[in-house]
């Protein structure tokens, strides 16, 4: 039997446990893969399980879970060659949808033992990995807050997102950026930057989806000074497929690129997980990094 080293992360989610983990280990023995599933609860018992089983004699390394799942795992076998698994046990599972891979358990079982291999991009901010995309100010500062009112408050995922949702556009904070993008010099006074590991679709209903994840690219998305109805006008006609006319709305795609603030640091989400970073933030693209198992 093929051997495989599942990592699923217990609070992605509606939560997973130990009758959960068994099933997916009987999931993948009905595929012929024998696999070591290891319950995480933390983002730091995802790495060191992830580095456990890089050490090992695993033909494909498996993180199940959501997005920060898949980046954490994704982070450790970047560069090495070794097969990544994507099971998408998480609430919005971008990633796994980019590149296939159903949301059914034993479909995606099923997907990963008898998928074939694909290298994929990776993007890279101040070394810090992210799949699917990076951004600073109104997002980070949004889940911030939201993590914040679930430790303080008790507040559960959804309820402490809108509350943060609605402090963060009422306070519209915006930030003064410098951007270098190959070469090509840029300032903007923006409430938000979104940098993308390839180009994003940004229109009609299938905005936020990726075509594909392989160009050696990335995309720049990033507003001059908008207002709240300006930010729901940008949204309108993305979905009327007419974004490209905007002219305060910039699209840009480059290999390499670098945004500096007026903050000595500042909070910056890589695949929905915020952390502090210094500025200036210095984003690369590595083509092919990672090794993905995706549908056949």
């Amino acid at each position: 039997m093929r051997r495989a080293a599942v990592i699923v992360n217990g609070g992605a989610g509606s939560g997973h446990d130990k009758a959960r983990a068994g099933a997916v280990r009987d999931s993948f023995g009905r595929v012929g893969v024998d696999a070591s599933v290891t319950l995480a609860s933390t983002g730091g018992e995802i790495l060191q399980a992830a580095r456990v089983a890089l050490e090992g004699d695993h033909e494909i390394i498996v993180g199940g879970g959501g997005d920060g799942t898949m980046n954490a795992v994704a982070s450790v076998l970047v560069g090495t060659g070794k097969l990544f698994g994507v099971l998408p046990l998480g609430t919005l599972n971008h990633f796994a949808k980019d590149i296939g891979m159903p949301l059914d358990l034993d479909q995606a079982v099923h997907a990963i033992a008898t998928g074939r291999h694909k290298q994929v991009d990776v993007g890279v901010v101040n070394g810090k990995v992210f799949l699917n995309n990076s951004s600073l100010g109104l997002y980070p500062d949004m889940v911030h807050d939201r993590d914040r009112q679930r430790r303080r408050l008790g507040r559960g995922k959804w309820l402490a997102a809108a509350w943060a949702s609605v402090a963060a556009l009422r306070r519209y904070p915006f930030l003064s950026v410098r951007m270098n993008v190959d070469g090509q010099r840029l300032a903007r006074r923006t409430p938000f930057v979104f940098i993308g590991n390839n180009q994003y679709r940004m229109q009609g209903l299938s905005i936020g989806e990726r075509a594909r994840l392989d160009a050696g690219v990335l995309s720049l998305y990033v507003a001059q000074h908008p207002s709240r109805f300006g930010l729901l006008r940008f949204a309108l006609r993305a979905l009327a497929g007419r974004l490209a006319q905007e002219r305060d709305f910039d699209v840009l795609l480059a290999s390499e690129m670098e945004v500096a603030t007026s903050h000595r640091r500042i909070r910056v989400a890589t695949d929905g997980e915020v952390m502090l970073m210094e500025s200036p933030l210095r984003y690369r693209v590595l083509p092919g990094a990672l090794t993905v198992v995706v549908p056949q």
